[in-house]
């Protein structure tokens, strides 16, 4: 599964075009902050572009959910 890519769904699709809240659903986007990972082909990435603002890409081996942000730390 090395060309897979990690999605999640960061924004409600609430108040935002039907075509939207199609895309998120397609992905197999439910909730807020649910990853799905998905294979990375052309039709998957058109539709990430379409809803940049609903989304948040993670790389394939990210394995901890917070080791890029981690609550206190000083910058």
């Amino acid at each position: 599964m090395a060309d897979t890519i990690k999605i999640k769904l960061v924004r409600s699709p609430i108040c935002t075009p039907e075509k939207h809240k199609v895309i998120v659903r397609a992905l197999g986007l439910k909730k807020i902050n649910q990853v799905v990972e998905r294979p990375d082909t052309p039709a998957f990435r058109g539709m990430v572009k379409k809803i940049p603002h609903l989304l948040e890409l993670a790389p394939p081996d990210a394995r901890h959910k917070g080791a890029a942000r981690v609550k206190g730390a000083s910058k």
